[in-house]
């Protein structure tokens, strides 16, 4: 028995390299799926040194095709919360590239380009006027919104650790950005505590206690977690802002004509349902 499967695997092989793939879309519809390559904010400095994603300033995707579609509408993916990492995995070309482990910057730069070259740079989504409060429906320019580079140094090369001290307290605490791994396990903790019927809204805190590593030199998670609770308002404040204005990704922010009021203002675009699903014409 063994001897033929031997036999088999041979054969197979001979068969396979005797009949070589054909490209049906570019030999039969003369057709190829465009590719692009899209400027990581984050440089590729914080990924582990032995990572293919180590220093890779540009990462190449494919654009989305029907197969992408079927990953966005699959009910599977969306319950476990895993639908726009299968969906970054279909579409990276480049081998090594786990968008699990990719900083949400990053993860947003290939989304932003996915959906501006799959459907389109326009943007139609209904806001919230910062003056009057009015809800209305905006259209924003995708390709038009800058990226966001990083600029600090981590305190190691290939590491996703950065350090800042505290105005009040003088801890010097060392935090990391979030990945794509990390903001799923925090929309499944959300999730879990609304079916718990747990109103008290702990973001704030949730997120903190992912991205700090070290307080002082102590790494105990539960102790880090006290401080974190008990942190002062002004240190806490502090920690948030150094995180969100130095962290890589693209910036989310654009400016809207309110029809309610008249006013402009500065909105955060919001990337909700409709985001990947644009009106049709």
């Amino acid at each position: 028995m063994s001897g033929k499967r031997k036999g088999n695997e041979v054969f197979e092989g001979t068969r396979a390299s005797a009949m070589p793939k054909r490209d049906v879309l570019k030999d039969d519809f003369d057709f190829e799926i465009p590719t692009q390559m899209v400027p990581l904010p984050s440089g590729g400095v914080i990924y582990p040194v032995d990572s293919p994603m180590y220093g890779k300033t540009e990462v190449a995707i494919k654009a989305m095709t029907a197969r992408e579609e079927d990953i966005l509408t699959s009910r599977a993916l969306i319950k476990k919360g895993t639908v726009i990492t299968e969906l970054l995995k279909s579409a990276i070309i480049d081998d090594g590239f786990d968008p699990d482990v990719m900083l949400s910057g990053d993860r947003n730069a290939l989304m932003i380009t996915l959906r501006a070259t799959g459907y389109g740079p326009e943007y139609n989504v209904e806001v919230d006027c910062p003056a009057c409060g009015a809800r209305t429906k905006q259209s924003f320019d995708l390709a038009s919104l800058p990226i966001k580079e990083l600029e600090l140094d981590p305190v190691a090369p290939g590491a996703n650790l950065f350090e800042t001290e505290l105005p009040m307290t003088k801890k010097k605490v060392r935090f990391r950005f979030l990945t794509g791994h990390d903001e799923r396990e925090i929309s499944v903790i959300q999730e879990r505590k609304k079916k718990q019927g747990v109103t008290v809204d702990n973001q704030v805190t949730t997120r903190l206690l992912y991205q700090v590593v070290t307080v002082d030199g102590v790494t105990d998670k539960a102790k880090i977690g006290f401080f974190v609770r008990a942190m002062p308002a002004r240190d806490s404040l502090h920690l948030r802002k150094y995180i969100d204005n130095n962290e890589p990704g693209i910036d989310m922010k654009s400016w809207m004509d309110c029809t309610a009021c008249f006013e402009s203002s500065e909105v955060r675009l919001p990337l909700g349902a409709t985001f990947f699903w644009p009106d049709a014409d």
